[in-house]
């Protein structure tokens, strides 16, 4: 996800009409765009009662689904037709600038806009009054963003627990009762055998690279090529050369060079905080500054945009170990699909998404957002275990093994 460089952010509200939502779902029409964009073509649909339950209470409702794949909201459509109910969602500003007609697709279906490069007030307000009044079920993805890695769960944004925090501590000052947060696992299984499809995409990348087909290799041995590739280019681009080592020490070199390099560049003070995820939003946070502010003069708007692709070449770089993810012993086809889509997103800038899936979506129990902050010396509960019951979630729906 990088920084939306065409306008200056407008916060996006959201629609309250349920007309919209209702048509689409009466039309069908989010079954007819996940089959045909991205290939989800059936859907198992499980424990949804539970949140059916907690709306029928009139709870205040997070509702907390892992985020592997671009569909993942759509797909939340199929749950809240089973249960006849609408839901809101908070979606990043960059969704909102895909195209007009993206745009007013995601507002007929209850989303808003959040900024992730800046303070954005309007969304938060949005997002707790939404629990406050337990209108509708709130879609919150703990994880920010799209990670393609449907049996990690990555750790969940502070913002999350903040907002849910809120919205329970003026609910309880109303007298209006609770929030909770139902976690969602969305998992998505291949529905064919689709050993034939990774072997067309590899041919075309190692096409594109110039290489001779390596047809005698198995599968998992040709990802890897691509992914090793994938991190020589970049270290050509960056240091001018291919370094020598293993994977893992090439990886963190080249991530904490690219970060070090853009806080060198924004003028930013050494990091608070080790954590990549927080440097990152901190220099794309800067990026947006400047870029949209009145000291443009210093960088051009190019070496910004450099900036944002070093940024987005090092959450690679950290979030996406394909040699860990490709474990012999754990390999899956949808972990073969998945890698393949990431690569060909860094080398191609294009994901080939014809493989049909089938989404399996669970709904977890309720968990109730405590209204006080931990005492000192005590951690943060409510995040950890949303991570804890969505990952028991996923690991109930293992994929299936490469033969």
């Amino acid at each position: 996800m990088s920084v939306v460089f065409d306008r200056r952010y407008e916060f996006v509200p959201r629609d309250r009409s349920t007309i919209g939502p209702w048509l689409i779902q009466r039309l069908r029409l989010l079954d007819f765009y996940l089959k045909k964009k991205e290939s989800v073509v059936a859907r198992e649909i499980h424990d949804f009662q539970l949140l059916r339950e907690s709306v029928d209470q009139g709870h205040g409702i997070v509702v907390a689904p892992n985020h592997c794949r671009y569909a993942d909201p759509l797909v939340m459509g199929w749950p809240a037709r089973a249960i006849n109910i609408h839901f809101y969602a908070m979606a990043s500003w960059h969704l909102f600038n895909k195209s007009w007609f993206d745009s007013f697709g995601m507002r007929k279906c209850g989303a808003f806009s959040l900024h992730r490069e800046g303070t954005d007030r309007k969304s938060l307000e949005t997002a707790i009054d939404t629990l406050v009044s337990a209108e509708r079920p709130l879609i919150i993805f703990p994880e920010g963003q799209t990670f393609r890695t449907n049996d990690l769960i990555r750790p969940s944004l502070d913002g999350v627990g903040f907002i849910a925090r809120t919205a329970a501590r003026r609910r309880k000052k109303q007298n209006l009762g609770s929030v909770v947060v139902h976690p969602v696992g969305i998992k998505y299984a291949a529905t064919e055998d689709v050993r034939p499809w990774v072997s067309r995409q590899l041919d075309q990348l190692e096409s594109h690279l110039g290489w001779r087909q390596n047809t005698k290799a198995d599968l998992r041995t040709r990802v890897l090529r691509l992914s090793d590739a994938t991190l020589a280019l970049n270290e050509l681009a960056y240091f001018g050369e291919s370094r020598q080592g293993s994977i893992l020490s090439r990886r963190v070199a080249l991530r904490d060079y690219l970060l070090q390099m853009a806080e060198t560049a924004l003028d930013l003070q050494a990091p608070e905080s080790d954590e990549i995820g927080s440097r990152i939003r901190t220099i794309r946070t800067s990026i947006s500054t400047v870029f949209f502010g009145n000291d443009i003069q210093k960088m051009s708007k190019d070496q910004l945009r450099d900036l944002d692709l070093a940024c987005e070449i090092a959450h690679q770089l950290h979030f996406f170990d394909d040699h860990t993810y490709l474990d012999a012993k754990d390999l899956t086809e949808e972990r073969l699909v998945e890698t393949v889509q990431r690569i060909q997103e860094n080398l191609v800038g294009k994901t080939q998404r014809d493989v049909p899936m089938k989404a399996i979506i669970q709904c977890g129990e309720a968990i109730p957002v405590p209204t006080s902050k931990p005492k000192r010396g005590e951690s943060e509960a409510l995040l950890p275990s949303i991570e804890e019951n969505l990952r028991a979630i996923i690991s109930r729906h293992p994929g299936r093994p490469l033969s």
